[in-house]
């Protein structure tokens, strides 16, 4: 490469220093190069690096990205790309690699980085060796790197001093289940420079329900773009592998939902309500007919902190469906009418409200002479083996998703009910984490499952549809 040709070179990186899509396209001969003619970057790849970019345009926030993934979706490529681009298109970046084990650093991340560098146009610009990718240019290889480093539970601190205060930083944790939670722990203080593009991705498989990797998908998601992608649906996986799999152990085996389907494992030893039930719900198709014998039932778990949300939540047989979610609003004259407009449009014949911070709002309800009831999730059970009424319903929740309660796709209402954990009593009757426990653990206040939860409050009977508070007809199946 000739002076001539290395500026060219650098001017064009510059410009897609904050599109690292763009950077893909121009970084490697996607038409010539023989081992990538005919090639060309997934949709999912596509997508994470338009996020990266995305999220570059609001200043002094951290990009928090998470990818769970079955195998051979094109993930070690994807790695290497964002490595490239976080290098080359910004001045003075610095940053750091880890993998779940050294030889998955050593032989699979590493590697896969050296085979794009090989086919990167910027390559005469950066020297490669087997734990390091640095500038020549002089004086800067120390700061102006990225390096690999394995980590270790007993020296979290290699990960303490990545500072690079008015630059770039760049942070992958690759097959990041099996990265200890100190390592998080420790990389995520570091990441604290201010005017600094500071970017972390975390990719891998999903082997473990829990630990920090599982909590980007659960109790810190609303800090992290977290997406899950299945083997399945990516054109360049190994689909006969896939199907062997699938022979071998069944679609809904942890080992294919860790594989292929990017899924984390369904069990744990306290979760009331497993991943599986729940999954089984949201892919169930709805068939209205079926439902037009049962009684409409709304359920209300009002916001109780800031952070919360008010869920309403309608049920009608087997089918159920989120009718809206309010921030946290204390004028309860405002969510009563929200109520009673619902109610009169799904021609309701119960309405169920958490008591906790329900009161007010039943008052309204009262008012407007509604026959809203209260319902208070520390009372007494009225089923034998539940501690309080909130078991209980969460019990008949779990049965009717057993019978084959049907749930709107969705990651929130997925996490919400596999999110509680159960345990026995002294007097020998099931008892569920309390919001409070939960939010301890660092898991959201389950606003979504208390709703649909609530429609399982006590027994409800079909009224003749002419009879009741509403006045107009409404097909529950049409679309508005």
């Amino acid at each position: 490469m000739t002076i001539d040709e290395a500026y060219q070179v650098i001017d064009c990186l510059g410009q897609v220093s904050d599109d690292p899509e763009a950077f893909v396209w121009f970084a490697f001969d996607w038409d010539h190069d023989p081992d990538l003619q005919g090639q060309a970057p997934q949709d999912w790849q596509l997508e994470q690096l338009r996020m990266i970019g995305k999220g570059l345009a609001t200043p002094n926030e951290v990009i928090h990205q998470a990818v769970a993934s079955g195998h051979g979706i094109g993930k070690s490529a994807l790695v290497a790309w964002i490595i490239l681009w976080a290098i080359s298109t910004y001045p003075n970046t610095r940053g750091v690699v880890t993998a779940n084990t050294e030889a998955q650093l050593r032989t699979k991340t590493w590697p896969e980085l050296a085979k794009w560098y090989r086919r990167f146009i910027g390559k005469e610009l950066f020297h490669l060796t087997a734990t390091s990718l640095f500038s020549i240019q002089e004086g800067h290889d120390r700061t102006w790197r990225i390096d690999a480093i394995p980590w270790s539970k007993d020296n979290p601190e290699a990960f303490a001093g990545l500072h690079n205060q008015g630059s770039r930083i760049l942070l992958v944790f690759d097959e990041a289940s099996a990265i200890d939670d100190a390592i998080w722990e420790v990389a995520e203080g570091a990441l604290t420079d201010t005017d600094t593009q500071i970017i972390w991705c975390a990719f891998g498989n999903p082997t473990r329900n829990t630990g920090r990797f599982h909590d980007c998908f659960t109790k810190y998601r609303k800090y992290w773009s977290a997406k899950k992608i299945d083997s399945r649906s990516v054109p360049i996986s190994n689909k006969a592998q896939i199907q062997q799999w699938e022979d071998q152990y069944g679609e809904d085996s942890d080992f294919f939902r860790v594989r292929v389907r990017g899924e984390f494992p369904a069990t744990s030893e306290n979760q009331f309500i497993s991943a599986q039930l729940v999954e089984d719900a949201q892919k169930r198709a709805i068939r209205p007919a079926q439902y037009n014998f049962a009684p409409v039932i709304l359920g209300v778990d009002m916001a109780w902190s800031g952070g919360d949300a008010t869920v309403i939540y309608l049920r009608q047989g087997l089918y159920s469906r989120k009718l809206a979610s309010y921030a946290k609003n204390d004028n309860d004259g405002v969510i009563a009418g929200k109520i009673a407009t619902f109610e009169d449009q799904y021609q309701a014949q119960a309405v169920f409200i958490d008591q906790g911070y329900g009161t007010g709002v039943y008052s309204f309800g009262l008012t407007m002479g509604r026959q809203w009831r209260l319902v208070a999730f520390g009372s007494a059970s009225g089923k034998r083996g539940y501690a309080n009424k909130r078991a209980e319903m969460w019990g008949a929740l779990r049965d009717w998703l057993r019978d084959g309660g049907v749930l709107e796709d969705g990651d929130v209402i997925h996490d919400d009910l596999i999110g509680p954990e159960a345990f026995v009593n002294a007097k020998g009757e099931i008892q569920l984490e309390k919001k409070e426990d939960m939010k301890r653990r660092g898991l959201p206040s389950p606003n979504e499952a208390d709703a649909l939860a609530l429609t399982f409050a006590f027994p409800v009977l079909r009224r003749d549809a002419d009879i009741g508070t509403a006045n107009t007809k409404y097909d529950l199946f049409k679309r508005r």
